[in-house]
């Protein structure tokens, strides 16, 4: 795992190198430097992260809990990488005003994901009471 670490550190400062390079020549090619690496490394993460959701799906079925539940965990996840990393270009490409407008739409989108589970959890609490 360490290992990943290192090569995945090193991929992305090269590329940020490489990007940082080609913006005294090219914003727009620099830009697309930094979408590829980031594209690459969340690949590269979900192709890591595989065999742990497998035991997250164990765990939650073990525990009786809905792995309905799981997914929207893991959607809540993507959007919050997803959103992160469009804001920051954003921001890197000077338009701080997107980027804001980017997490808004990522913490309305989480937020209305995460209804169904204070859904069940106010259900949950109403029932014991």
């Amino acid at each position: 795992m360490t290992d990943r670490c290192f090569v995945t550190a090193a991929f992305c400062l090269c590329s940020a190198i490489l990007a940082v390079l080609l913006r005294q020549h090219c914003r727009e090619q620099s830009m697309l430097v930094a979408i590829a690496a980031c594209t690459a490394v969340i690949g590269s993460f979900v192709a890591f992260a595989a065999p742990m959701m497998n035991e997250l799906q164990e765990i939650f079925s073990a525990a009786g809990i809905s792995e309905g539940y799981l997914a929207l965990i893991f959607k809540g996840l993507a959007i919050c990488m997803i959103t992160r990393i469009t804001s920051e270009l954003c921001r890197d490409s000077g338009e701080s005003a997107i980027g804001a407008a980017a997490e808004l739409w990522g913490r309305g989108a989480v937020t209305l994901l995460s209804l169904p589970l204070v859904k069940a959890i106010l259900e949950q609490i109403s029932s014991l009471m």
